[in-house]
């Protein structure tokens, strides 16, 4: 609980730094073309008075939300997990209950005070030793929520997709612009949340490429959700990488137990009761 309240203080703390602001959202400018607006999303009406205006066009609503959710490249286990359905009974001990809901508490107040927290670029840290703890899901939780019900654009990757993707692009001729576009997605998308970081091997490039995108999202105040098998102080990085994280997110731990076989049985049972049924 010690822990808890200390997030709390300077989750509180920092909303006390500065003033509050929605920051600008991003465009993706990606999308199928529309018959009426033909792709620009806008159409020109007239008012009562005959003055021309333009007014978004009926396709705009949802081909923003279209291309939130394909730049966000959530896995398909994890589109449809909404915070609502994040369960502390799957948890079998009760200090692991008692764990997941001080995290809970840290992320509600987090998502309360989010149009704060991102104008300050302030991110999430969740971690805990053992997989399969409830990290990822809550990442994709909080993920789905900002982009469904607050309109956010987010990013979603592993850390061993990242480098891959980087990789890629290397090839015989290595293709810079194409690495320049990659990291550019990475550095400039409003919120980006990192999967399994600190799983990596941190070699140097690996460490430059990572410093490279923290750094610059740090210097723009560009927040950043990430979750770990290990504790800040346990990453295998240099303190230029941990001092910026250790700043500009608030880390929250998450219960040393996995609950992926409770979830096989439930998953289990519920087919048993279906075919029986």
């Amino acid at each position: 609980m010690r822990n808890l309240e200390e997030t709390l203080n300077r989750m509180k703390q920092t909303l006390c730094d500065g003033q509050l602001s929605r920051a600008p959202e991003q465009k993706d400018l990606n999308g199928d073309i529309c018959p009426i607006c033909h792709g620009e999303e806008w159409v020109y009406e007239r008012d009562e008075n005959g003055v021309e205006y333009a007014a978004p066009c009926k396709c705009r609503e949802q081909k923003v939300m279209d291309r939130r959710l394909r730049f966000a490249e959530l896995p398909d286990s994890l589109k449809a997990i909404r915070l609502n359905t994040f369960n502390l009974r799957r948890y079998t001990r009760d200090e692991s209950r008692e764990i997941a809901a001080v995290a809970c508490r840290g992320v509600k107040f987090y998502l309360e005070n989010l149009d704060a927290m991102l104008e300050k670029g302030m991110g999430l840290y969740l971690w805990s030793e053992e997989k399969g703890s409830g990290k990822t899901r809550m990442a994709a939780s909080i993920a789905n929520a900002l982009m469904l019900e607050h309109g956010i654009q987010v990013k979603f990757a592993t850390s061993l997709n990242i480098l891959q993707e980087i990789k890629s692009t290397w090839g015989q001729n290595r293709n810079k612009q194409q690495e320049g576009y990659l990291l550019d997605a990475l550095q400039t998308v409003k919120v980006l949340v990192i999967d399994d970081f600190g799983t990596e091997e941190a070699k140097d490039w690996i460490r430059e490429k990572f410093y490279q995108i923290l750094n610059e999202r740090y210097l723009n105040k560009l927040s950043t959700i990430l979750t770990s098998n290990f504790p800040l102080d346990g990453l295998n990085y240099d303190r230029r990488i941990t001092n910026r994280l250790q700043e500009n997110t608030f880390q929250i731990h998450f219960p040393e137990e996995s609950v992926r076989e409770t979830i096989a049985k439930e998953n289990a049972d519920y087919m048993l009761s279906n075919v029986v049924g």
